[in-house]
């Protein structure tokens, strides 16, 4: 089966901002990891986008953008993704995350009702990986 997933550590995010409950995660450069059934290559992909959880509640301060993402967990109901996030994602219900930030000591950490990730244009192709 293919799949594409979000590669959290060292993609670039460019805004944090939290209106009325809405916390809007924008990366300018998400990097993508592409798999396809019966290939042992995998291909890395950009492509900007924004992660939005609905009826967020942050706990901390929001970091200063633009930054990289160190990594993390983002999580909807009982599943978690560490350091990754699949895509598509879209869902109702329990979704929380901690995004570490490279070279600071903070971290996005939210939970909300749901989360929706939201990708724009098309993605561009880096390289191959072997």
């Amino acid at each position: 089966m293919d799949s594409t997933t979000i590669d959290l550590s060292g993609s670039e995010i460019e805004s944090i901002t939290l209106d009325a409950g809405v916390l809007n995660i924008r990366f300018s450069r998400a990097y993508l990891i592409k798999t396809m059934s019966g290939s042992d290559e995998r291909t890395r992909w950009w492509q900007a986008g924004s992660l939005v959880f609905e009826g967020a509640e942050l706990s901390g301060d929001l970091p200063e953008c633009p930054c990289i993402c160190d990594g993390g967990d983002v999580g909807e109901n009982v599943y978690t993704y560490r350091d990754m996030i699949p895509v598509p994602l879209e869902s109702q219900g329990h979704a929380h995350c901690k995004l570490k930030i490279e070279g600071r000591d903070v971290s996005i950490e939210a939970q909300a009702k749901g989360v929706q990730l939201l990708m724009d244009d098309r993605p561009h192709y880096i390289e191959h990986i072997r």
